[in-house]
């Protein structure tokens, strides 16, 4: 009966384990969100106030370039799209080509970059979920397996018998819920939070998209974006960041 009993007990605690296992990437992913999007929501906080207090849309370029953040992420991919290039003038026939459908394009491929950014680890808590009530499951028919072929080795069916190894099996069932439960609540939790963001970064999207237009979609490069390699130094940070 040892035999036999050994590989399914060995079963029953690879489950235990696993769902432990679980628990532990929930609550890790928990706080590692958490401090995600808490420091996000802190750093566009500070960029839209600097922001919306700046004189005009290319004095606010630098802040752009200084400040973290997805909203001055967001920004910085829009100045890259209607910049005027060094040299050339913000009147020429040359710089007022598709530079509207350029902006429109880059804001949404940034924000589409930030969604991504902020989905990561969404797609385990929602795995774990979604799988831990049944691997719990399995757990538990895998001991009441073991239970039964343990009381028919013992041919003794009473209930001293039967209630011990079938409570014992049972017991995985409640521990994949109580990892299941959380996993959810934390995954609705963060969705909800990454819907928020994204719906801001539409909105300053939009009002980016505004201001560009009453310059014509023309922005002349601010003195701080000439230094160095210019442009090529804003679409790297954009790069970097996504």
């Amino acid at each position: 009966m040892n035999l036999l009993a050994s590989p399914f007990e060995s079963i029953e605690h690879a489950v235990i384990w696993l769902l432990v296992i679980f628990s532990v990437a929930t609550w890790g992913l928990a706080l590692l969100k958490g401090v995600q999007f808490s420091r996000l929501k802190a750093q566009d906080r500070k960029f839209h106030k600097q922001f919306w207090a700046a004189s005009s849309l290319d004095s606010a370029a630098q802040l752009a370039q200084e400040q973290p953040g997805a909203a001055a992420r967001v920004a910085l991919a829009g100045y890259a799209a209607i910049q005027v290039p060094d040299g050339a003038q913000a009147n020429d026939l040359s710089q007022s080509i598709n530079h509207q459908d350029r902006l429109e394009r880059a804001l949404r491929q940034q924000i589409l970059r930030e969604r991504r950014s902020l989905e990561t680890g969404l797609a385990i808590l929602a795995s774990i979920g979604s799988t831990s009530p049944f691997i719990g499951l399995f757990g538990t028919v895998w001991g009441i397996m073991s239970a039964l072929k343990g009381i028919s080795a013992a041919g003794s069916a009473s209930l001293e018998t039967v209630a011990g190894p079938i409570g014992a099996a049972l017991v995985a069932t409640g521990v994949g819920i109580a990892v299941a439960v959380p996993a959810v609540l934390v995954y609705n939790y963060f969705l909800r939070r990454l819907k928020l963001t994204a719906a801001d970064l539409d909105d300053f999207a939009h009002d980016f998209y505004s201001l560009a237009q009453k310059s014509a979609f023309r922005v002349l490069l601010h003195p701080v974006l000439k230094s160095g390699a210019g442009a090529g130094q804003a679409a790297q940070k954009v790069k970097d960041a996504s």
